[in-house]
Parts: structure tokens; sequence; C-alpha cells
């Protein structure tokens, strides 16, 4: 499946209108409340909707009426247009009489080019303008339904590109993730006893993540070694982790760790809340198979700026394998990165903007100083207004 190239949102929370071009490489950066969470909201909603859980994602967020564009008096619906390559996919949400959702129309296909006025294909049916009694083609993917149809045309055992774009489109957006990591306190899922087989994937808010590197460390050694030397160069008395069943039910498993020169063997609650981020954070971002779309919140909460220097390393070796966005408002982060992976998304009149630098724009500057220390002179935006 081709990465995605661009994304166009309208209506949706403090987003009026947007249209963004992708890399592999995303880091947006802003003040609080210009609005980058809820562009990384939203392709969480993307992954929920691939889920079959659109309705119950947004029931969640307090209905479609919360999520819409200063509310349902200014705003009618929620537009969403996708680009992978040649592939496009589109869909425009409202709200439905019993303040549910409801799909205005939803289209995939092949990318048209050549006309600004239908993007994605016209309905199916015959030249001659006369209804077409054969299964429509998923170019319009119909209207008025409560879940994606995506799901149901890939279920269709079709061979023709057509009916596979549902099934590409569908896989890749079931793969996103939206990693949160910010609950490290004394109940976080974290930290909690987890079933061993639960490792297909790691979870957004890192619930598995001991069955998860127990996993890792049986079949995928290499990335689990990598991810141990990490944590290592930021907690130096930390030697591996410990894991394994639990003996009073091998079903089960616990985050344990030691220290080096030691057996003794440390639970999670013992690390503190920085170092078990950090943790979450190598992982996803050293893991062997990773989603299609890798989106990531302020990852900088709470870590020593050494352990910043790691992750934006960590967070660039990523972007080779796989597409990553990242919303911060580290300085370490930003000078990483070059001004054509940066994002910057600010809030004009009530609603957030979006556009990526450009470093013949900058030339002059970028001679004297860092891209961060041009950030906090406000040379392109990104920050608080005075």
């Amino acid at each position: 499946m081709p990465k995605l190239d661009r994304i166009r949102i309208s209506g949706y929370k403090s987003i009026r209108d947007l249209d963004v071009p992708l890399k592999n490489q995303n880091i947006l950066i802003g003040a609080n409340g210009a609005g980058k969470s809820n562009i990384i909201s939203l392709f969480s909603l993307l992954n929920q909707m691939a889920e079959g859980r659109l309705r119950y994602a947004v029931g969640k967020a307090g209905g479609l009426r919360s999520i819409l564009y200063y509310g349902p008096t200014k705003t009618r619906h929620i537009d969403i247009e996708l680009a992978f390559g040649e592939i496009g996919y589109a869909c425009s949400w409202e709200m439905a009489e019993d303040d549910g959702i409801i799909f205005r129309e939803e289209r995939a296909g092949f990318l048209d080019h050549g006309s600004d006025e239908r993007p994605y294909g016209q309905p199916a049916g015959r030249q001659d303008g006369q209804q077409d009694d054969r299964k429509p083609s998923p170019d319009f993917l119909e209207s008025g339904h409560r879940e994606t149809k995506l799901i149901t045309f890939a279920k269709e055992p079709h061979p023709e590109p057509d009916w596979q774009v549902s099934r590409q489109l569908l896989s890749s957006m079931k793969s996103w993730r939206a990693y949160h990591f910010n609950d490290t306190g004394a109940d976080s899922p974290i930290k909690a006893i987890e079933q061993i087989n639960d490792n297909m994937y790691l979870r957004s808010n890192g619930s598995n993540l001991a069955p998860f590197l127990y996993y890792l460390k049986k079949v995928h050694e290499e990335q689990y070694n990598r991810i141990r030397d990490m944590v290592r160069l930021i907690f130096p008395r930390f030697d591996d982790f410990n894991l394994r069943p639990m003996v009073e039910n091998t079903t089960l498993i616990r985050l344990e760790w030691r220290e080096r020169d030691s057996d003794y063997p440390f639970l999670a609650h013992q690390l503190s809340d920085s170092i078990l981020r950090f943790i979450c954070l190598a992982t996803v971002l050293l893991q062997p198979n990773p989603p299609d779309l890798i989106l990531i919140d302020e990852p900088e909460l709470g870590l020593h700026p050494s352990a910043i220097q790691v992750l934006a390393a960590l967070i660039g070796s990523a972007s080779h394998r796989t597409q990553v966005i990242v919303a911060t408002q580290s300085a370490v982060i930003l000078d990483r990165f070059e001004p054509e992976d940066v994002i910057v998304v600010d809030r004009l009149n009530g609603e957030t903007t979006a556009r990526r630098l450009d470093t013949d724009e900058l030339e002059s500057w970028l001679s004297e100083y860092s891209l961060s220390e041009l950030w906090e002179m406000n040379i392109f935006g990104g920050k608080s207004s005075p």
C-alpha cells in the first residue's frame, strides 16, 4: 500500500478546512490549543472506523455534535479526503435524527487527477445512463450507512483492482496507531497483569507491553535487544527485562526488570514514570513490523533532555521503515529534523491552520540560527500569541 500523501479535513473540532501534504517524517509543532491533538485524534477516529467501531468512538467523544467545528449550528458535516499515491478515499459524516452519526457519502478508488469535481470516480452505472443491475463499483460506496462500507466491500471475493482498493485501504487504516503513554501512575494498565498471548501489536495505551516484549524476545530477538540497549542508554542501572509467565497461571505475565549485577526482580511500579514512558516509546519505534502510520502526541513529556535526544533519533530511524506523525513542543526534537519535515500548526481566527516549512524561505535565517531558535523567535509561527 502506498504511503499517505495528503489528508484534507473540514468541519472537525477546531479544523474548518485543512489540506496537509504528508511525508514519511511529519513533525507537528505549535502552541497549546493550536489543534495538533485534534489532527492526531482524527487519525484515531479513522482507525476506529476501519475496525467497525465508528459509532462507538464518536459516542465516546460526546457524539457528533461535540466534534463538529463550532457545533451543529455552524457546521453540518465533517468531510475527509485521503490520498495514497494513485488511491483515494473520501467520506462525509453528518448527524442522524437520533444524534448519532451517518455517512452522507463514501468513496474509494483510483484518483482522477484530471478532474476536480469528482476525484474518486463516479457512482457505478452504464455509460448510456441507464441503471446497471451489477453490484456497485467501490468507487461509490453508498450513503446513509452508519459504519464504513469498506468492510463490506473488502469481504467481496472480486479480483478487480477497484475491489482490491477497498481491502488495501481497510488494511492500512486498521494498522494505524496513535500512541498515548501519559497514564503511568499507580493504576496504569502498563503495570497490570496481562494475558501472555496479547501480543499481535502494541496497544495504543501500552497495556500489553509485557506480553509484547515477551513475544519480541522469543521471536524477534534483534529488535528486542535494541529496545533493551536504548533503555540502558538512558538508564545505566538497567540490565534487562525479566519476562516470564506467572508461576500460578502461565497464561499471564507482568512487566519485571532487573538492575546490573543483580538477579533481584523489580516490578514496573519501581520504574520512574519517565523511564516507563521511554520504554513504551522505544518499543513503538523499534518494533519489527510497524503499522503503516505511527502517531505520537508530545512524546517528550516528562523525559530528561538526554532521553529526548535518543527519542528524536529513534523517530528519525523509524521514519525510514514507516510513516510517522509526531506532535511536539520540544526544541530538541525539532532540531533533529529538516524544515521540510516540519508542519507548523497555528490557531488563527479560531481555526486550526497548518503549513509545511520550506528550507529556501528560511535559508538566510538558518545560516545563523537553529530551527528551534527560529521557532522560539516566532519567525515562522507555531508559538502562542503575545
